[in-house]
């Protein structure tokens, strides 16, 4: 699906304040503009994240369980289903779920990403 930079991001500290994140790890998080490489093969998906800081990546099966660890190294169970041309990611770990949603609109990739009240937009344009 390509290669994606991050230009917009609103609300993400309150986003990353609501799942518990340090004070270190979201002031790096925040002066961070992450490539993100979304690919698809057969039936695996994977998510590169690249960054100055750290660099991640998870593979997944649609509508299959799966653990991951995420990059404030919560460990959690996750779901990447397909609903309507939306990618729904929802990961749950002790009693709590955060869910991300990734959508193409107007040729930007948009992740919405909501734990609780709290509710982050970040927008992406495809790399050349």
């Amino acid at each position: 699906m390509g290669t994606w930079k991050l230009v917009d991001s609103r609300n993400f500290d309150d986003y990353m304040k609501s799942l518990g994140v340090g004070f270190a790890t979201k002031q790096a998080a925040n002066i961070t503009k992450p490539i993100t490489v979304i690919e698809v093969n057969v039936d695996t998906i994977t998510i590169k994240t690249q960054s100055v800081f750290q660099n991640r990546e998870v593979s997944f099966e649609l509508g299959v369980n799966f653990n991951e660890t995420t990059a404030d190294d919560r460990k959690v169970k996750s779901i990447v289903m397909l609903d309507g041309g939306k990618f729904v990611h929802v990961q749950k770990w002790n009693g709590q779920e955060t869910t991300l949603v990734w959508e193409i609109v107007d040729e930007k990739l948009i992740l919405l990403l909501t734990h609780c009240s709290a509710i982050c937009n970040r927008t992406y344009k495809e790399e050349a």
